[in-house]
């Protein structure tokens, strides 16, 4: 009897020492796959994409690159793919609904991962609460896609060249175009051949040394003068750097603004001659009136009018001028025969 006793506490002992073993096994295992701990320490979240790109259950989930836990359930909900997962709640300060979740790669071979992206505002999610989820740019699809788009017009372009349509397929097709662009090519090849001969006034500067000697002086000249200009001398330079003569500028330029602005107050001559109506209406009124007179003069109205054009009248004005002078002549000459004074006493 002690002996039977003796092998029960035995098989005991290993049994007690198995249990103790399988969950040592137990936790060393969820502490080393990323699980997030045991099921009390995890919650479940869940988002909806319209692609998944090849995500599958037991996919980790990365809090800004920090593996926090894994994918649980995938599966269609209506046109969409719903996603259940469960992280570690020592993240739920972190992920709230600020928080996006994307889906990104663990390797270069594609495994898919789902990414959050962690925030301090917010509300933190609770439990069974989706994450809004957005597409992550530079997938394999979105390149693929991007590439056919590519190809697809790479192949409409090479159609419509064939096709001969815009100036390239023009020139694979036009033979007139093509004759238009070799002529062009000719003719300037033709001008680069005169310029290397020296030929034109282009073709002297690359070759004459003269002319580009002529060339440079004139720059230097010209470099002179903006030196002279920037030193204050001539009228240009003390227009750009002596103060008083910009000042005297100033000045008359005010002045010319004081004049204007009299006038278009009325003030002076010109003023009233551009503001008051009463002294253009006087000389709209003298100007009629020598208007009148001139007419008067055509029409050989009044003395002076005849004398323009009655002819009679002018010859007896004449001649009686020439008499008159004729007359004067004489008693200049002789002036004794014009006086007699005869004195007589009583």
């Amino acid at each position: 009897m002690p002996r039977t006793r003796s092998l029960h506490w035995t098989e005991l002992k290993i049994g007690i020492l198995s249990a103790v073993a399988l969950a040592v096994t137990v936790i060393v295992i969820f502490m080393i796959s990323g699980e997030g701990g045991f099921w009390w320490q995890r919650y479940r979240l869940r988002t909806r994409f319209d692609n998944v790109a090849g995500l599958k259950t037991g996919a980790p989930v990365r809090v800004a690159g920090v593996e926090v836990g894994s994918v649980k359930q995938v599966g269609f909900n209506g046109t969409d793919v719903e996603v259940g997962f469960e992280i570690s709640k020592d993240m739920q300060n972190r992920v709230t609904d600020q928080s996006t979740v994307s889906i990104g790669s663990v390797s270069l071979l594609g495994e898919a991962a789902l990414d959050i992206t962690p925030s301090a505002k917010g509300r933190p999610l609770k439990a069974d609460e989706y994450v809004p989820s957005k597409r992550t740019p530079g997938q394999l699809a979105d390149v693929a896609e991007g590439a056919t788009k590519a190809l697809d017009q790479a192949t409409g372009l090479l159609k419509e060249i064939r096709a001969g349509k815009g100036t390239v397929g023009k020139l694979f097709t036009d033979d007139a175009l093509y004759r238009d662009v070799e002529g062009f090519v000719a003719a300037a090849e033709a001008v680069a051949q005169n310029l290397r001969a020296g030929k034109g006034t282009l073709g002297k500067l690359n070759t004459d040394d003269k002319v580009y000697r002529d060339l440079e002086a004139s720059l230097q000249n010209l470099q002179g003068i903006t030196t002279r200009i920037n030193a204050g001398e001539g009228s240009l330079g003390k227009l750009l750097n002596d103060p008083t003569f910009s000042n005297s500028l100033t000045s008359a330029t005010g002045n010319i603004d004081t004049l204007t602005s009299g006038i278009n107050r009325g003030e002076g001559t010109a003023g009233k001659l551009v503001k008051d109506p009463a002294l253009y209406n006087k000389m709209t009124a003298l100007s009629d009136r020598l208007d009148s007179v001139l007419a008067g003069l055509n029409d050989g109205k009044g003395t002076a009018g005849q004398l323009l054009h009655d002819r009679k009248l002018y010859d007896n004005l004449n001649g009686a001028v020439t008499e008159l002078r004729g007359l004067l002549t004489d008693i200049r000459k002789d002036p004794q025969k014009y006086l007699r004074v005869k004195v007589s006493i009583f």
